[in-house]
């Protein structure tokens, strides 16, 4: 399991983090505050706080970096 920061700050980001993500058998989970959603899910995201970055839960354990190479657009170093 492996956690990142993630921008998601227009409709277009959203559409295509989606896209991306969908393509991997794992599951992905975004923290925001006190809620837990699933990231494949676009309205679940749309639920979200998307002002300033959120964190990204990716359950994998192996095969990480193909995966965080896909995401790259999306990662942020903001606190």
């Amino acid at each position: 399991m492996k956690t990142v920061k993630i921008s998601l700050q227009s409709i277009d980001k959203i559409k295509s983090f989606v896209r991306d993500v969908s393509a991997f058998d794992c599951d992905f989970d975004l923290i925001s505050g006190r809620y837990i959603i699933d990231a494949k899910s676009i309205m679940g995201i749309f639920s979200l706080d998307l002002t300033g970055p959120i964190d990204l839960v990716i359950h994998e354990d192996e095969n990480v970096e193909p995966i965080l190479n896909k995401l790259a657009p999306y990662i942020t170093n903001e606190a």
